[in-house]
């Protein structure tokens, strides 16, 4: 749904819902988008954050099933703008943890997988805006960071694959004006984590190493090559993701447009938060109020900050919690999508006011004109967070709407 004169459109991620196939997927639409339209924004469009696994892809491709699509969606007054191409296959109800990666940005089910997405989001976006598909950090880092000579050819690998996808989108955009592109994930853990590894992913990787397979395909400049990989591979900027590296919006933002980087898409999230007292019982009270947020679904990284400033990481809050009590922290942040319109959790907070602050910044910096819910952790919610989930959905919105409306 657009919600300023500034081109800023809000959805959710559909990634929240379980689901597979197509079929799934549509039932889940069906169920859930109307309700909210209807509660939302029943006189205006209301976009869509869709997530498809490469299953789902593969079936909506198959027989008409893409124009149906399209033509239900013109029936109901709705929009896809933004794609969620991050996990590749089962996200719910199973063990996912580090397979989220898998594949990744080195191989070619990544690519076909991600070319795939980009033929049905031509398909589906509307004239006169840019559509994203988001998609993960290259690759996960303990998987190659022992390794240094298989790292660098994971890296020159993925640099190349991408590269090849944005031949596809220039081939689209230069026949339709439609223009797409794919937007790096950067999180905990991830190949590519932070600010700084993102810049020195683009500097010393992706703009020499792909630009040149560009220059090469299509016989242009390694500027012009340049240009185009910037134009075609932006940022997703999780706001869960960045609060917990301790990362200010402000500077993330002004480091990346220094750097001429992109940011294709803001997913709205909050991270747990919590500050670690010296005393010993209090610890214990803490380690207790996290326990049930280790749960065996997703990985729940952790990165405590020291007194002195240092960032210390753990790749699991299961693997984590064992040592809180000893812990030199001042403070710990754990990647577990919490809803965002709740700021305190008995002892324990969440990075609430980071998403206030992305919204604020959005009223003056056009830097990003996506935004899209992404609390897909309802059904592994301890049980007394856990509420009927279509509300759960409208109170998020109404959250975003009413913060983005103050600022």
């Amino acid at each position: 749904m657009k919600i300023t004169k500034n081109n800023n459109h809000l959805t959710y991620c559909s990634n929240i819902h379980p689901g597979e196939s197509w079929l799934e997927v549509f039932a889940n639409l069906e169920k859930y988008v109307l309700n909210l339209k209807s509660r939302l924004s029943p006189t205006a469009p209301f976009g869509i954050g869709l997530r498809l696994a490469d299953a789902a892809a593969k079936e909506l491709l198959q027989n008409n099933n893409l124009a149906q699509f399209q033509a239900w969606l013109s029936q109901e007054d709705l929009y896809v703008f933004t794609l969620n191409g991050f996990p590749y296959g089962g996200f719910h109800r199973q063990i996912v943890k580090d397979q989220v990666y898998a594949p990744d940005w080195s191989t070619q089910e990544r690519v076909d997988y991600t070319l795939n997405l980009v033929q049905i989001l031509a398909a589906l976006l509307p004239e006169g805006l840019d559509g994203g598909i988001s998609t993960l950090p290259l690759s996960y880092k303990p998987w190659w960071q022992k390794d240094q000579a298989t790292l660098e050819t994971v890296q020159k690998k993925s640099c190349l694959n991408i590269a090849s996808v944005v031949i596809e989108m220039i081939r689209i955009c230069e026949e339709t004006g439609k223009i797409l592109h794919i937007d790096l994930e950067p999180e905990p853990d991830g190949l590519i984590e932070n600010t700084s590894e993102v810049i020195d992913f683009y500097q010393n990787w992706l703009l020499p190493i792909g630009g040149n397979y560009l220059s090469e395909r299509l016989n242009i400049e390694q500027s012009l090559a340049e240009t185009k990989l910037l134009e075609h591979v932006r940022v997703c900027y999780d706001t869960c993701h960045f609060s917990v590296e301790y990362e200010e919006p402000q500077s993330v933002f002004a480091r990346f447009q220094s750097a001429g980087i992109k940011i294709g898409k803001i997913q709205i999230s909050a991270a747990i938060k919590v500050k670690i007292p010296t005393d010993i019982e209090k610890r214990s009270l803490i380690v207790e109020r996290l326990r049930p947020f280790a749960e065996s679904t997703y990985l729940h990284q952790v990165i405590e900050r020291r007194s002195d400033g240092t960032l210390h990481h753990y790749p699991d809050l299961i693997t984590a919690l064992p040592h809180l009590e000893q812990s030199l922290a001042e403070e710990w942040r754990t990647h577990f999508h919490v809803p965002i319109f709740i700021h305190d959790y008995q002892i324990l907070q969440s990075t609430q006011d980071d998403i206030a602050t992305v919204l604020h910044l959005l009223q003056t910096n056009n830097a990003c004109s996506h935004l899209e819910i992404e609390t897909y952790t309802w059904d592994v919610l301890p049980s007394e967070m856990k509420i009927d989930l279509l509300t759960s959905i409208q109170r998020e919105y109404e959250w975003v709407l009413k913060e983005f409306a103050a600022n």
